[in-house]
């Protein structure tokens, strides 16, 4: 399901972009910003970073904000509603950093209005919502990516093949742990269960693209325990059982100290990456690979930003003119695990998928 692709980050692109202007190709892709989360401006950052797209307009049911956030940002156009945003002609792109709870209903209107669309994870509040956004996404023959920024980086593809080398021998397990400390407090909408919000969605989604991405495929089933704090799930620990008995396991939390890191083990040695989720330094992503007589070998990628690593790969996917069915079909993928997890926790019994 998962087999890797290469990704060319906007600054080792430079030279392709110049070339393609001046072939005359018409290339620029142009975007719209749906909301003024703070996601947002990093995203948005990016675009503006990326060569071959541009950020275009922004949107925000506040005049006054998108009006700000424009100012800030150096945007010509805000808008005070979501639909003229998806009115506007001039735009091949919209971003979606808006509430889980609203992802479904305006990926499909901007795919009505034939605008692809990079939304934020989770891809929805549960898989039938998740597989309506990409059947509208399909029919209208636009592209759906979900905003999952690691898998995007050069390193993580260096990881991947390295699995498809066999260097790890055969690989049958990844545990992996994403935590950090989120005070409950208003206005903080990871803590709001009616947007679709908690833990499992927020950082638990990380840990099952994780093991997806390890073993190139979805489970069987899964088993999940979580605590709940005014039905938001705060912390959480999940097992995947796959074919060829192959199993991953995570933790994720709202209470624990920031932790970000993965290792797959195979019957010849293990892959560790104590920052998957995003380099806790950019400028050195690293990773190590352990043999079994104990002797590790610290591996460095290249240093790149994977925002733009992800826009990049979403341009290109828009310029191709035919959609990369790759990323629907693993946010589905990963929204359908999620759902079964989030079954267990509150059934406390294992779940097929």
């Amino acid at each position: 399901m998962m087999a890797s692709s290469q990704s060319f980050c906007s600054v080792m692109k430079g030279q392709t972009w110049e070339a393609d202007l001046m072939d005359g190709s018409e290339r620029l892709v142009r975007w719209g910003v749906m909301g003024t989360a703070a996601i947002a401006s990093k995203v948005g950052q990016a675009i503006q970073r990326t060569p071959g797209a541009e950020l275009v307009a922004i949107a925000s049911r506040s005049s006054e904000r998108s009006t700000a956030w424009a100012a800030e940002h150096g945007v010509p156009r805000s808008y005070g509603d979501y639909q003229s945003l998806l009115e506007d002609d001039d735009l091949d792109a919209i971003y979606i950093p808006l509430p889980p709870s609203m992802h479904a209903e305006w990926t499909i209107h901007a795919a009505e209005h034939g605008k692809h669309v990079l939304c934020e994870k989770p891809l929805a509040l549960n898989a039938q919502q998740a597989e309506e956004m990409t059947a509208a996404c399909h029919e209208h023959n636009v592209q759906l990516m979900d905003g999952v920024m690691w898998v995007h980086h050069p390193r993580t593809i260096r990881m991947r093949q390295l699995i498809e080398d066999g260097a790890l021998g055969s690989v049958s397990r990844l545990t992996s742990g994403f935590s950090c400390v989120l005070p409950d407090v208003p206005g903080e909408i990871r803590w709001q269960a009616e947007l679709g919000c908690g833990v499992l969605m927020d950082l638990g989604w990380y840990c099952v693209r994780a093991a997806m991405w390890a073993f190139g495929d979805l489970p069987d089933r899964v088993y999940s325990t979580a605590r709940y704090v005014r039905d938001v799930d705060v912390n959480l620990s999940g097992i995947l059982w796959f074919e060829e008995n192959r199993i991953a396991s995570f933790d994720c939390s709202f209470d624990m100290v920031w932790r970000k890191w993965f290792e797959v083990a195979g019957s010849l040695g293990t892959l560790v990456c104590d920052d998957f989720v995003n380099p806790w330094k950019p400028e050195h992503p690293r990773y190590w690979t352990h043999n079994a007589e104990g002797n590790s070998t610290e591996h460095v990628s290249d240093p790149v930003i994977q925002e733009e690593c992800m826009i990049d790969d979403f341009c290109q996917a828009v310029r191709n003119g035919q959609p990369d069915d790759r990323w629907p079909r693993e946010a589905l993928g990963n929204q359908r695990v999620c759902d079964a997890l989030a079954k267990s926790a509150r059934s406390g019994v294992v779940v097929k998928l």
